[in-house]
This record gives structure tokens, sequence and C-alpha cells, in this order.
């Protein structure tokens, strides 16, 4: 059956584009004519209605009433349940301003409710039904403000979905980040439909007469008659549907081609795949799946809000949605194509996660799962997760394939009836939550429970991430609780022309810090090749300029306004804590800092391949082999929503003190730390622990060493390195989540010892990362002798010239002063260091 028969007013139309005054006036308020212009012609369809319109340019296309109380009837013929009008109203603001506010703008209406015509349904035996055309009810001006939408007509321009990722226009990446746009409002003028109802769909019409009321004016575009059984513009709500196609017809989601009549397709998506046994068992959890690449599918969900009397068209396959909203699936005309509707039952629930230990609400990171693999996120986040770089800072986090919402211990969701997977985390101490749910017609509530297993703050640890940015302070102690943390350094920063955070320093705790929970907004302070250093807790005026030397750190151009090492004195001086970021890139001047003490602790968290002998573990190797003692911190670097929060997380021994962020960087200094991406670490050397030095005579003697991990994701080894060799390890082939050893080590020579541990699973970051962690060091003094390694010192000595000749010859000075003061780092860092090869017998070239 034929939906839709669109009539052809040609001969009816008495208007056209213009505004020649017609009857002594003109039809259009002249600020309004000026946009209707642009209002379409010929054949067009609007929310899957067709039309048959007068012409876009020249001659009458608008049947116009108003100007003198006119009657005019257009034949029809046969049966329909609703004629379809695509019509507009005038303004209802006097041209001269009369009886009306000042300053009020065209497509502000002014006269709401106001009668402006009859539309009368006249039937074959005689008699008729009429429906009164009111402004702003059945009509609409043909321009309006926002807020003076139609209560039962729709602008002629459907609403649509945006893609979030783009392409998008010029200024317009905030709007796609709504991935909705709604029709109603913009420049151009719009027609308005409105479908009106036939009462008597069992008589045959004659004609539609259409009478004018003379209190305004308006024009009908088209008519089209609708043989469907419901209101063409009426939507059911949104529908999770499931199209699977023929094998012949799979193809990159992106081209698969998808349409609907009267109705709008959402979204379209490839969720992972999901079995639930599988997924309830497989390791690890609470840290996201692998995202799979993109291939070819015949199979993936769509989003449907539209009619029940909507075709849905799939790659060439349609489907009437009335059988699958009747029976739940249907196939396609030509058998080939089914449509599954997934989860037409729901109900709304009040969520509370709880800490088994306390019975109090817990804040957490939570990813509901429909038995499709769809993710259902709680109200207040997205349904996609937008992890790109300073683009989604909302409470939400993608790890891989897997989108989680930070919840703060009570929300509300919207969940399907029957079963539904639920995922729950929160940090490295609490054991993460896989369950499956049954949830029943009418359910309102919902509770569920996080165990501790561990809790290293009863011990003296705290927990931090020493660096994130872009959050802001309030969605910092979401994300921190959520995940476990005590402290966030939030870092200010410059990148280019923008300045990021640099309205949340205060230099104090953040006003947001609460239960628990410090956030310090402080800065990093960053040069493309000098380097990176973090300023942590710095009290009272922030350390500036955050950036020098030129693009992409600070802007084009720019110069080199001060060292890295005067940078981190000013830290000092303002009781901050000097961090290496992701140590040890942009590696030049870090080298001359470390030398001159200036450095509290550097950030290993290159944790990214399934050995912990990595770049960046080893450069940290070479400073302890030389003697400089430099605390094991972990951050995240966190700048999109793909980066959990303290997924490489700083633990710090603060023991019986406060936990203040004061009392945090004395640990820090003191190298009482170790860094993780998930398992815990204790180490003893003699009783002793990180941090710590045992002073041995010389000759040295032998140690007695303990280690330990624990973890809530299985991990396979645990290591005790001394001066970057491995010593003693614990192998667990099939994956543990706690062991420990003990070994005794000879030391005949002063030395380091620390304990590292490795997973050979992965976790989900913006990239995937190992589960591993380590240690600072315990110090071993044989002798009063320092440790000390020649080739490592002429590795440093070679970078410190490196930085001397940037400066020398492409730095951008700033001034004579400036750029001296910048040398002196080096030079000085350089003397240092070829003094103790001196003192050890070796020389080396100036």
């Amino acid at each position: 059956m034929r939906k839709f028969t669109t009539l052809d007013l040609a001969a009816y139309f008495n208007a056209g584009r213009g505004n020649e005054p017609v009857a002594g006036r003109a039809p259009w308020h002249p600020e309004l004519h000026r946009f209707m212009a642009q209002l379409p012609g010929g054949e067009q369809t609007f929310w899957g209605v067709p039309f048959a319109l007068g012409p876009a340019e020249g001659g009458k296309c608008w049947l116009l009433l108003g100007l003198g109380g006119e009657s005019l009837t257009v034949p029809v013929q046969g049966e329909a349940n609703y004629r379809v009008f695509a019509h507009f109203a005038d303004s209802s603001h006097d041209p001269e301003g009369r009886g009306q506010p000042a300053g009020v703008n065209i497509g502000l209406v002014l006269r709401p409710g106001e009668h402006l015509a009859d539309y009368v349904l006249v039937y074959e035996d005689g008699s008729e039904h009429r429906q009164a055309i009111r402004r702003r009810f059945e009509v609409n001006e043909a321009r309006v403000s926002w807020g003076q939408l139609a209560f039962q007509a729709r602008a002629h321009i459907v609403d649509a979905p945006l893609p979030m990722r783009g392409p998008y226009g010029r200024n317009q990446w905030g709007y796609y980040q709504t991935a909705a746009l709604q029709g109603a409002y913009g420049g151009a003028a719009r027609y308005w439909l409105y479908a009106l109802p036939n009462p008597h769909p069992e008589k045959r019409l004659k004609a539609v007469r259409l009478e004018a009321s003379g209190a305004g004016r308006l024009a009908v575009a088209g008519i089209t008659l609708y043989h469907g059984r419901e209101h063409p513009l009426r939507h059911r709500r949104l529908e999770a549907m499931q199209v699977t196609l023929p094998p012949e017809d799979a193809a990159p989601l992106d081209n698969i081609e998808i349409g609907i009549d009267l109705g709008i397709v959402a979204r379209r998506e490839v969720p992972p795949s999901f079995n639930g046994d599988t997924w309830l068992q497989a390791q690890p959890q609470g840290w996201g799946e692998e995202r799979k690449p993109e291939e070819p599918v015949s199979r993936f969900l769509t989003a449907v809000t539209a009619s029940a009397d909507a075709t849905l068209k799939v790659a060439g396959h349609e489907v009437d949605l009335h059988d699958v909203y009747d029976e739940g699936v249907a196939e396609s005309h030509d058998g080939k194509a089914r449509v599954e509707l997934l989860t037409p039952r729901k109900t709304w629930l009040h969520v509370t996660v709880e800490d088994a230990s306390t019975g109090l609400p817990s804040p957490a990171r939570v990813h509901f799962r429909a038995p499709d693999g769809r993710y259902l996120p709680p109200y207040g986040h997205r349904h996609e997760v937008n992890d790109n770089w300073f683009e989604d800072y909302g409470g939400d986090l993608r790890l891989g394939s897997t989108q989680y919402a930070y919840v703060d211990g009570r929300f509300q969701v919207e969940l399907p009836v029957g079963e539904v997977y639920v995922e729950l985390s929160k940090g490295f101490e609490y054991r993460p939550l896989r369950q499956k749910l049954l949830i029943e017609p009418g359910q309102r509530e919902l509770k569920l429970r996080l165990e501790r297993p561990l809790n290293l703050r009863r011990e003296g640890w705290v927990t931090a991430d020493t660096h994130v940015h872009f959050l802001s302070p309030e969605t910092a102690v979401l994300e921190a609780q959520g995940e476990g943390l005590n402290l966030v350094n939030l870092l200010a920063s410059q990148w280019g022309d923008l300045f990021t955070n640099v309205g949340d320093i205060s230099g104090n705790a953040a006003g947001a810090s609460r239960n628990d929970t410090i956030v310090w907004v402080g800065t990093e302070n960053r040069q493309h090749l000098l380097g990176h250093i973090s300023l942590l807790g710095t009290k009272g005026a922030p350390v500036f300029p955050m950036c020098a030397s030129g693009a992409s750190e600070s802007y084009l151009g720019d110069p080199t306004w001060m060292s890295m090492g005067e940078w981190a004195d000013l830290c000092r001086e303002r009781e901050g804590i000097v961090i290496a970021p992701h140590f040890p890139n942009p590696l030049c001047e870090i080298v001359a800092d470390i030398i001159l003490g200036k450095v509290d602790g550097a950030e290993i968290r290159d944790f990214g391949v399934p050995v912990l002998d990595t770049y960046a573990t080893t450069e940290w190797y070479r400073f302890l082999n030389l003697g400089y003692r430099l605390a094991a911190v972990g951050g995240t670097d966190k700048m999109s929503a793909g980066m959990p929060v303290g997924g490489v997380r700083t633990y710090a021994h603060l023991g019986d003190e406060e936990f203040t962020f004061a009392n945090w960087g004395k640990a820090v200094r003191a190298g009482r730390t170790f860094t993780t991406s998930g398992p815990i670490l204790s180490l003893q050397v003699e009783g002793h622990t990180m941090g710590d030095e045992i002073r041995l005579p010389a000759g040295g003697g032998t140690l007695e060493v303990a280690a330990q991990a624990r973890s809530m994701q299985p991990f396979h080894e645990l290591q005790v390195v001394v001066n970057g060799q491995v010593v003693a390890r614990e192998v667990a082939e099939k994956g543990t989540g706690a062991t420990s050893l003990r070994t005794k080590v000879r030391l005949e020579r002063s030395s380091w010892v620390a304990a590292r541990c490795l997973s050979q699973l992965k976790v989900w970051h913006v990239w995937p990362i190992h589960v591993a962690a380590h240690t600072s060091p315990v110090y071993v003094n044989v002798g009063g002798q320092e440790m000390f390694s020649p080739s490592d010192a002429t590795y440093m000595l070679t970078l410190l010239d490196g930085g001397l000749a940037w400066l020398d010859t492409l730095s951008i000075a700033a001034d004579a002063e400036r750029q001296a003061r910048a040398r002196s780092v080096f030079e000085t860092a350089r003397e240092a260091l070829h003094r103790r090869l001196h003192a050890h017998g070796h020389a080396h070239a100036h």
C-alpha cells in the first residue's frame, strides 16, 4: 500500500516569492520577506513526507490566504487518515512597530493562538470537519527565534544526528559534540508541517476548503495525503535495533547506506563482540578491552526514532517498522535482511555503589552492557565517549573499546528489563566487579557492592597522580575518588596560544578538595628541546612563563625566557615539588637539573611492552648508577577521556604523618615511593625500606632482601634488581594475585636495590600498557664511597654539550642576561660531572 498522495496545487497558487502589494498591501513583513527566497521548491521530502511544491524561482508558488478573508477550495479524491500541510504564517510584528514592545526582534511570536484560518475537510456525503489554524499551534511564522517552536507542527528541516568526530566546519566543533541538530532554527525561513487528522477515515473526501479568518496572512506551499495508520510526524522513543544483512552486503559500517522515511536514524555502531559467560571470567577486569580494527560487517546496531509506519531502508533492503514494533522482529520486503528490536522494555533505576567494608556509598567507575554488547551509560554520561585530545572532560572514560562513567556512589540509569551486565572498578585496592544482573519490570532500586581486599591508606600510604591536564578541579575530585586516588596534581600549561587550567591556579589546595582527596593545581613548564618539568604544589604566585622557546610548547617565535633549572628553583622557593614528567623525554636539560639536585622525582611509567628494561627505566638507572637519588613516581599525563586518572600512580608512604600536600612532598623527596599500573609492592632490605640508606664498612657485606607484590590483576613475575641487574625473581607462569620472595645479596661496592613486577596482561589507556610496578631504591653505601659510572657520565656530558650547542645556535635569546643564566645551568652541571670523572680517575675533553 502506498503511503502518500501528493496534490498538485499549481492551478491554485496565487502568489510568488516577491513582496509586491496585493490588494494594496504587501503580503509579508519586510524583515521576514528577505529570508523567504531560500524556501525550497519543486519535488521535496520533509520528515519523510513528499510534497509537490511550486517552483523555487519565478512564477507563483504559494496559495496565499489572509489578504481579504478569501476562501479557496482544492478538490481531493479518495481516502486518507491525515492531510499534511506545508505552510507558514507572516510575522505577528507590525512593520511600523505599533502596538508592540520596543526592541522586540522579528521571530518572537507576539500573538500565539491567533486564529488565522480554518482548514475544512469536505466529504462526498456533504458533511464537513473544520480545523482551526492558529499561530504557533498548527502553523508558525516563517522564521522564529529560539524558544518559539510550534506546538503542533514541525519545521520542515528535519532534526538530524551530527558526527561527533567530524568533519565539522569552522567554529562548529562544540555544536557537533551535542551529536544532534535541531532543524527548526537558523538563518533561513521554514515551512511548518501540520498533519491534520481525518476523524472519519471511512468516508471519501471530496475537497479541502481553506478559509482565511482575516486576522493575518499565511501561505500553503503543499498538501499531501497520508494513508498510513499513525500520525506521520509523531515519533516513538529512540529504540535500539539490530540489523542483519545477507553476507554479500557486508561492508565497513560507514559504507552501508541506511535511511528512513518517517523518522531519524540517530546512531549506528558495531559494539564489541560479546559473550556474557566468557566476559565474566576474562582477565584483566576493570581496565578495558582491546579495540578491534574496523572490518566489513553484515550485522550492526542502529538507534531509530520514528513513526510506527516508517520504512527503514538498509543497503537497498526495505523493512516496515510497524512489524518490528509489533512483533519484535521483521524481515525486509525481499526476505534477505532482518531487523530486530533489542530492548523494548526498560525501567529507571536509582543505583547505589556500596563499599562493602564501610557500608557507605562509594564513588566508582561503572560500565553497563546489554546482552548485544551495547554500552548503557548512566544518566548524565555520553553514549559515545569522545577520547580525542582536549575534547571531552565530563566524567567519562574510554579504555580500548570499553566505555565507562564516573559516578559519585549514587546515580540513575535506564536499563532494559532482563539480563544486563555490569562492571565496576575503583583503583588498585578494590576488586573489580563483573556481574550479570536480572532487571525486573518496574524495579526502581539497585545496589552494587565493591570489596576492598587491600587498604594501604591504613598502612600510611597515599596515592597520587603527578600529571593530569584539562579537568576541572571538581571533576578531578570525582574521577580521583572513583579511582581510589588521594591526590591529583592538575597541571596548568601553555600549548602554543592555548592556556589551560590557568584560571584554576590558587596557590593552595583547590576548593573542591574534600574527603581525603586533594586537588592541587600546579604547572607543567615546557620547552620543546630543553625539556618539560612539573612544578607541583607551589604556593602563592605560579611560576610563569609556563612555556618558552617556541612551538609547540609556547607560541611561534617565543624566546628562551628561562631554563628549566630556574623554574625548578622558583618552585622550591614556593615550597613545591619538582618532577621530571614522562621521563626522560624531551631529554636534554633534565640531565643538568638532576646533577644539580633540582629534581625530586621522575615519572617512570614506560610499561608499554612486556619487559621492564625499557628506555625510560634504563635511563633512570643511569642516574641511579651515577649516585643521583631520584624517586620513582607515577603519573598519567592525562589529556583526554582515553586516559584514566591514576592509571599509573604514585604510592608514597607518610606513615603516621597527616595527609597534607607538604607531607606527601616530603615522602617523595625521601624516596618512600613506588610507581604502579596496578600491583602493590613492598621492599625490605635488612629491615630498611624505600628511600632509606644502609651503611656498610669497606668490603661490603651480605644483605637479606624481601619483596612482596599484591594485585587485583594477575601478574607473572616479581624481581629484585641491584644496580639495574636482576638478582632474584619469582615467576608465576599462569599469573597470580600475590607472591613474595626472599634472597640474600652480596654487595662489595655502593649500590641500590629495588623491586619490580610485571604482568603479561595489558590494560587499556590511550595506548595499551602492561600491569607493572617499580619501587624507588633502598641505597647501600659501602665504605663511604659514592656510586659512579664513567660510561654513563660520558653519556650525560654529551647531552649537556648538546644543550649548550642548541642555546648557542637555534634558540631565540630573550636577552644576553637571560641567555647567560640558561647557559650557566649546563655549564655548572658539566663542571660538576667533570670533577667527579677526574675524581674517579677519568678524563673527558671539554
